[in-house]
């Protein structure tokens, strides 16, 4: 384990030579909180005795992956909850409602709408079709090669887009708390993920998940609970406070101009509806449970926690805003938040509950953050192993322990690529980073995955080209427009004037599917339609899966 900490250091130092100035130079700018810093040691130490339990009960690909398929409905509710409840939505969404008021309650909507529509879709189909990755069933009866290359590349573009987001949030929540620079916190998070997920695998990272889910909604009602009480329990008064003291005034609760752009609120809103159809670590965990009844039940428990949570979420925004944003104690020189916009919640939890309730919430941010990364660096590292390594360079025939073996390296290079990312986005709103690669993920991911499902007409060519042109497409779009191309390079206009593409990218993934597909009259072509109805049936009926499994 040393040699393979040293080696991540290594690594991420040689990657960025201004992280290791930053971290031999690091300076205490905030007063260092005791209670934090115990309650996050004892919430570390806790979670790698974890790992320890989960790696010596890790011996197969199956355990590595799929915790053995023995997670039930209902904790695999909960670890689902756990791994959609991320560091955007609790310290994102809630600093978005704290700054822009309506514009987070948009947000938050959006991001729980897409989540009961798009998988109830397809939860029970994955998991009658699939074994590890959404790759399987995307590739179930088309070309496996270019199909699984496709997947690969899209889950691993989401993955990273998606850990830009918690590492940020970890970064400054740790920049906080102990008064250490950001890029030292960065490297902290990054080594704690890379050991979750290396030794531990999916039933390390589930057992996680559903601990910082119970955590996180407890502490999250406390809270929400303590601050309310200074409002008679009145979300009308709350509400009338926060138009009173916020600068916008009655402009609160109104969308702003961005939002009441037609086009930008629909390419928005399309990215919140059908990313979570795409996203690899959440689709991963249909996998988990023994068959589709707790698939659905999955979605059912999860959709409820998800739901109770968003809720609590803008609640905390608006107390924020009339607790928070009129004390000075949580301001600085400049009237700004300290930390940012993103700390909102945790200066909130000092500000009712002192620096216990503090410590408890901060280190529930943290397992937010450290639940989440996990999730995500194992579904990356699975795209790799799973359907790059085994089944494309190896052509199935790789045996499960050189699988598991690049998993594992997989999972370091995506350890220094998180932490790279989460340098260089410091100064982002994560909630909105997150929006991203849900863009990403439904411009690639769900196209594919749905019409793979559904469509009897979809070829390997279609499915290849409009899934590259969604992905290529997507990423260009993101890079010329405002957030990349203004904020991060500081040119004074962006080439594409929309900071969410998910309408245009979309569009050209379903267009270049169907087109290409239709016009496809190859014998492979046909061979794939006839496939289509025995995929169907296993889909919707489940029969033959343990034959599925093998495929």
């Amino acid at each position: 384990m040393s040699r393979l900490l040293t080696l991540t250091l290594a690594g991420v130092l040689a990657a960025s030579p201004s992280l290791a100035t930053a971290i031999d130079g690091a300076v205490q700018r905030q007063p260092v909180n005791v209670m934090a810093i115990a309650m996050f040691l004892v919430f570390v130490a806790g979670t790698l005795g974890i790992t320890y339990w989960a790696s010596k009960r890790t011996r197969s690909a199956s355990d590595f992956y799929t915790a053995g398929g023995g997670i039930s409905g209902f904790q695999n509710g909960l670890a689902i909850a756990g791994d959609y409840m991320s560091a955007a939505a609790f310290l994102g969404l809630s600093g978005m409602v704290f700054a822009k008021g309506f514009d987070g309650v948009i947000y938050t909507i959006g991001f729980l709408m897409g989540w009961p529509m798009m998988l109830f879709l397809v939860a029970e189909r994955l998991r009658n079709l699939g074994r590890f990755t959404f790759a399987d069933v995307a590739s179930y009866r088309l070309s496996q090669t270019p199909i699984r290359t496709l997947s690969a590349i899209g889950s691993l573009a989401v993955v990273c887009f998606y850990l830009i987001a918690q590492m940020v949030g970890a970064g400054k929540l740790i920049q906080l708390l102990f008064g250490l620079e950001y890029a030292y916190a960065v490297v902290l998070v990054g080594v704690l993920m890379i050991m979750y997920v290396t030794f531990g695998g999916m039933l390390a990272t589930t057992w996680v998940q559903i601990i910082k889910a119970v955590m996180l909604l407890g502490g999250c009602t406390v809270l929400v609970g303590m601050a309310l009480a200074q409002f008679g329990f009145s979300v009308d008064l709350l509400v009338s406070k926060a138009v009173e003291v916020h600068k916008a005034g009655p402009a609160l609760l109104t969308p702003s101009a961005g939002m009441t752009d037609p086009i930008a609120a629909l390419s928005l809103s399309l990215a919140l509806m059908c990313g979570p159809g795409g996203l690899p670590h959440i689709l991963m965990r249909f996998f988990t449970v023994p068959d589709a009844k707790e698939a659905r039940k999955s979605v059912f428990y999860a959709t409820g926690f998800i739901g109770y949570f968003f809720i609590l979420t803008v609640l905390i925004g608006f107390l924020a805003i009339v607790i928070v944003g009129t004390n000075p104690e949580y301001l600085n020189a400049a009237g700004a938040i300290i930390g940012g916009g993103n700390m909102a919640a945790i200066h909130l939890s000092k500000a009712v509950g002192g620096n216990v309730f503090l410590g408890f919430i901060s280190a529930v941010a943290f397992a937010t953050i450290l639940a989440v990364v996990a999730g995500l660096t194992l579904a990356g590292a699975s795209a790799v192993s799973h359907d790059l390594y085994a089944n494309v360079i190896k052509k199935g025939k790789a045996d499960e322990r050189s699988e598991i073996r690049v998993s594992r390296i997989a999972t370091l290079a995506l350890g220094v690529i998180a932490i790279t990312l989460g340098l260089a986005f410091e100064n982002q709103n994560i909630a909105f980073m997150v929006a991203l690669a849900f863009g990403l993920a439904a411009s690639v991911n769900f196209p594919v995955l749905l019409l793979s499902i559904f469509w009897k007409g979809m070829t390997t060519r279609g499915a290849l080209v409009g899934g590259f042109a969604g992905l290529v497409s997507c990423i260009a779009m993101v890079v010329v427009g405002p957030t990349v191309w203004v904020s991060i390079f500081g040119f004074a206009k962006p080439i594409f004037p929309y900071e969410h593409p998910a309408l245009f990218s979309m569009a050209l993934a379903f267009a270049g599917i169907w087109l290409f597909s239709v016009t496809d009259k190859s014998q492979r072509a046909k061979d794939e339609a006839k496939a289509y109805d025995y995929q169907y049936i296993r889909s919707e009926t489940g029969l033959g899966a343990a034959a599925a499994s093998s495929h």
